[in-house]
C-alpha cells in the first residue's frame, strides 16, 4: 500500500512540476527515518531497599576466642549447596570454580560497584559471608616444629556455582555488565556475569546434555563398573560427583 501511494504521489508531482529527482531524494530520506524501537521493560514491581549499596564486611570475625582450624579443603571442593539461585536481583557474578576470598577481594568488589552504580535506580547485595575461616602462618626463618602457627588472616571459602554479588533495580544488563565483568576478572577463581535467564539456560543445557548423551562410556558408568580396578585409585568425592570436579576445579565438558 505504501509503494502504491508513493508511486501515485511521484506521478502527480512529475506531471505538475517536473522536479522528479528532488522529490525522490526527499522521499528516500523520509522512508529511511522510520524506525521501530523495542518496548522498554516494565520496572513497576521493582522496590529498592533503604540501603542499596554493598555494606562493609568485617575483616576479623567477632569471636570470643579465636580458634585454629585445619585446612579442610572440602570447603572449596565440589558444587555449592547454597546461594545458587537468585533472591532479589536480576544480575550476578557466579563462581565457576572453588577458592578463598580475602578481605581485600571483598573490599575491591564493594568499592568498585558502589562507586560506579546509581543508588537511585540500582541496588547490590552480598550473597557470601564475611571472612570467618582462619588461615595460620609462621614467620620467615623459623625452624620446623614448634606447633601450629599463629592466625594470620581470615578468608571466605567459595564453591563452584555460588553467587557472589547480586545487582538489581531499574536497569538492564548492558548498564552493569562492564562493571561486573571487571570485578569477575580480579577474583582468585574463574567467574562469570549471569542474569536470571542465562543462569537458568546454563542449568538446562547441562541437564539436556546429560539426558541426551549418546556415549555409553561415561565417567559414572566406567567407575561404577570398576573397569580396570579404578575404584582403588578414585576418591569417594570423585565417585560422588561423577568426575565433574577435580579438586577446586570444575570440568564443564564432562557429563
Amino acid at each position: 500500500m505504501l509503494s502504491i501511494l508513493r508511486n501515485a504521489f511521484l506521478g502527480l508531482t512529475i506531471r505538475n512540476t517536473g522536479y522528479s529527482d528532488v522529490l525522490q531524494n526527499q522521499l528516500k530520506v523520509f522512508s529511511a527515518g522510520l524506525k521501530t524501537y523495542d518496548i522498554p521493560p516494565d520496572y513497576s514491581d521493582v522496590v529498592l531497599p533503604e540501603k542499596p549499596k554493598l555494606k562493609l564486611l568485617n575483616k576479623v570475625p567477632n569471636f570470643k576466642k579465636a580458634r585454629k582450624e585445619m585446612k579442610r579443603l572440602r570447603d572449596i571442593q565440589g558444587p555449592a549447596k547454597g546461594a545458587t539461585a537468585f533472591s532479589r536481583g536480576q544480575y550476578a557474578i557466579v563462581a565457576l570454580g572453588g577458592g578463598y576470598l580475602h578481605w581485600g577481594h571483598l573490599e575491591m568488589m564493594r568499592l568498585t560497584i558502589n562507586r560506579r552504580m546509581d543508588p537511585r535506580t540500582t541496588f547490590a547485595r552480598w550473597r557470601i559471608n564475611a571472612p570467618y575461616k582462619p588461615i595460620t602462618r609462621k614467620g620467615l626463618g623459623q625452624r620446623m616444629g614448634g606447633g601450629k602457627g599463629a592466625i594470620d588472616h581470615y578468608v571466605t571459602p567459595v564453591k563452584c556455582g555460588r553467587l557472589i554479588v547480586e545487582v538489581g533495580g531499574r536497569i538492564e544488563l548492558g548498564e552493569v555488565e562492564g562493571v561486573l565483568s571487571e570485578v569477575a576478572k580480579k577474583l582468585p577463581f574463574p567467574a562469570k556475569v549471569v542474569s536470571r535467564e542465562s543462569l537458568e539456560a546454563m542449568k538446562q543445557e547441562h541437564a539436556e546434555r546429560e539426558a541426551n548423551n549418546q556415549n555409553p562410556w561415561t565417567f559414572k558408568q566406567i567407575v561404577q563398573s570398576n573397569m580396570l580396578g579404578l575404584r582403588k585409585v578414585v576418591s569417594p568425592r570423585d565417585l560422588h560427583n561423577h568426575g565433574r570436579y577435580t579438586g577446586k576445579f570444575f570440568n564443564p565438558d564432562r557429563v
